[in-house]
C-alpha cells in the first residue's frame, strides 16, 4: 500500500511540475548600478555626486516555444561592444541565445560619460557590465508561471517636436556657414511651426503572476530626457552636476504604487524605454510654463507617465497565459554618407581658419568640418552593419533601432505593423547618433549634421523595410 501512495505522489508531483512549466513564464530583475568610485564624469564636469540611484533592469519571458529579454540601463546610451560582452556571459551562463536579449539605455544625460581613463571611468565601466549581466541572468533564473496584458494610452501633454522650420529668408546657419530651413530648441521667433509630429502614446506590456499579483512592466514612452537635475554648491562656490536616472528612474519608482496602491507588491519590476524621440523633447517653444525648481520637471513628466501607462493596464480586460513568445534578429549594412562637393570645399576652407575663429562660427564647427573632411576620404569605409531586432509577445510587437530615431520613423512602423500593439525601443544594442527621415534630411537641422547623423539619406527607409519584414514573419508563425 505504501509503495501505491509512493507511486501516485511522485505522479502527482510530476504533473504538478508539468503544469506550473506550461505556458507563459516571466522573470524581472533590478540591479543597482550607483557609481561607488569618484570623481565620476559628467557632462556637466567632474562630480562625487549621485542624485538618485541608476540600475539595469530587465523582463524576461519564456514559453515553450520562444524566449525573450528585454533590460534597460539608465545610461545616456549603451555600447554594441559591452552589451554584446554582456549578452554573451549570460547566454553561457543560462543556455539563451544572444539574439533572444534586447538592450538599450534611457538616454539620460546625467550618468557618468566616456571619454577619460580615471579610476572612476574604469570602475564604472566595469559594475555597469557587470550590472548589466546579473541582471539579464536574475530575470532569466528568475521565471514563474505568468499572465500579460497589452494596452496603451496617452500623454500629449508633455511631448513637443523640437525641429522647428525657419521663415524664407530667415533660415539657421548651421556650423558649415550653410543654410538650414530648421532650427532646433530656437524657440518661435522667425519660425514657422514645428517641421514633424509628435507620438503621445504611452504602451505597457504588464505581467503578472497566476494570482494576479504585479510581476513586471515594461513602458515606452516617445520622449527625450527632462534634465534640470539638482546641483550641490560646494565649499569653495563651484557648482557640481549629480549622477542622475532623470524622468526614467522616478517612473521606476512611481509604478509600484501605481499597481499596488499604498502597498507596493514586491519584486516588482518597471521600466520606460525610450521611443522614437530623436525629435521630442519637453521644452516649450511656443507657451510660456512656469519656472521650475531642481527635479520638478522631472516628477512631474514621471508623475504623467506613471499616471498614463496606470490608465493603460486599466484597459487591459484579458491576461494572456500562454502567449507565442518569439524574437527575429537582422545585421544590415548602411552606407555612409558621402559629402557634396560644396560641403567638402566649405569644411576644407574652414580648416584654414583658427580654432578661435571656427569657434566663433559655431562651437561645432571644427567637429564638422573635421567629420566632412573624413566621410570624403577615400580611406573611409564604404558602409557599416547594425544590429535591428523584433520581438512577438503574443499580441504584442517589440522592435528596436540602435540611433535617436526621428518620431516619424516610429509612427510609420506603428501604422504598417501588422500587430494590434506595436512599440519601437530607440538606442538599443548600440548608439550610431541620429536616424532622420529622408524628408527630414532634406530639411537641415542639428539631427541631420554629419557627425551627428552619419549614414545615407535612405538609411530610415532601409531598416523601416526591414523590421516590417521581420514583424511579418513573426506574425505567421
Amino acid at each position: 500500500m505504501r509503495k501505491t501512495v509512493l507511486t501516485l505522489t511522485i505522479a502527482s508531483l510530476c504533473v504538478s511540475h508539468l503544469f506550473a512549466q506550461d505556458g507563459l513564464q516571466v522573470g524581472t530583475a533590478e540591479v543597482d548600478i550607483s557609481p561607488t568610485v569618484f570623481p565620476i564624469q559628467l557632462r556637466s564636469g567632474k562630480s562625487d555626486y549621485v542624485h538618485d540611484p541608476l540600475h539595469v533592469r530587465a523582463v524576461a519571458f519564456q514559453n515553450e516555444e520562444g524566449r525573450a529579454v528585454i533590460a534597460l540601463v539608465d545610461a545616456i546610451g549603451v555600447g554594441r561592444e559591452w552589451t554584446d560582452e554582456a549578452k554573451a556571459i549570460a547566454a553561457e551562463k543560462t543556455g539563451w541565445k544572444m539574439e533572444e536579449m534586447m538592450i538599450s539605455g534611457t538616454h539620460t544625460h546625467t550618468a557618468p560619460k566616456g571619454g577619460d581613463t580615471s579610476p572612476g571611468r574604469i570602475a564604472y565601466e566595469k559594475l555597469r557590465t557587470e550590472g548589466l549581466t546579473e541582471a539579464l541572468i536574475q530575470a532569466i533564473e528568475s521565471l514563474e508561471p505568468a499572465q500579460v496584458g497589452f494596452a496603451s494610452d496617452e500623454e500629449p501633454t508633455e511631448v513637443r517636436n523640437r525641429r522647428w522650420i525657419t521663415e524664407e529668408g530667415k533660415e539657421a546657419i548651421n556650423p558649415l556657414g550653410l543654410k538650414d530651413k530648421v532650427k532646433t530648441n530656437g524657440g518661435v521667433a522667425d519660425k514657422i511651426g514645428p517641421a514633424g509630429p509628435t507620438d503621445p502614446e504611452v504602451c505597457v506590456i504588464y505581467a503578472q503572476t497566476r494570482k494576479r499579483k504585479p510581476l513586471g512592466l515594461i513602458a515606452n514612452y516617445a520622449l527625450h530626457y527632462v534634465g534640470n537635475i539638482p546641483k550641490v554648491v560646494e565649499d569653495d562656490g563651484r557648482v557640481v552636476g549629480m549622477a542622475s536616472a532623470d524622468y526614467f528612474g522616478e517612473f521606476a519608482r512611481l509604478m509600484p504604487f501605481r499597481v499596488g496602491g499604498s502597498n507596493p507588491p514586491e519584486n516588482f519590476v518597471a521600466m520606460m524605454t525610450n521611443g522614437t524621440s530623436g525629435d521630442i523633447n519637453n521644452l516649450t517653444f511656443n507657451i510660456t510654463r512656469a519656472p521650475r525648481a531642481p527635479w520638478e520637471q522631472v516628477q512631474q513628466v514621471a508623475t504623467k507617465a506613471a499616471d498614463a501607462a496606470w490608465r493603460a493596464t486599466r484597459k487591459i480586460e484579458n491576461f494572456d497565459q500562454k502567449p507565442l513568445v518569439a524574437t527575429r534578429q537582422r545585421e544590415v549594412a548602411l552606407n555612409y554618407r558621402e559629402p557634396s562637393h560644396a560641403q567638402l570645399e566649405k569644411a576644407m576652407e574652414l580648416m584654414k581658419l583658427t580654432a578661435k575663429q571656427r569657434n566663433e562660427i559655431n562651437s561645432r564647427t571644427t567637429g564638422m568640418a573635421t567629420n566632412t573632411i573624413k566621410y570624403a576620404s577615400p580611406e573611409m569605409p564604404e558602409s557599416e552593419s547594425v544590429l535591428i531586432q523584433a520581438f512577438r509577445i503574443g499580441d504584442q510587437a517589440v522592435v528596436s533601432m540602435p540611433f535617436e530615431v526621428l518620431v516619424e520613423i516610429g509612427l510609420e512602423i506603428k501604422e504598417k505593423s501588422p500587430f494590434p500593439h506595436t512599440f519601437i525601443i530607440e538606442l538599443a544594442n548600440g548608439g550610431y547618433g541620429y536616424l532622420p527621415p529622408p524628408n527630414q534630411h532634406k530639411l537641415g537641422g542639428y539631427e541631420t549634421w554629419l557627425g551627428t547623423a552619419r549614414f545615407a539619406e535612405d538609411s530610415s527607409v532601409i531598416l523601416t523595410k526591414h523590421l516590417l519584414e521581420m514583424l511579418e514573419e513573426l506574425r505567421a508563425l
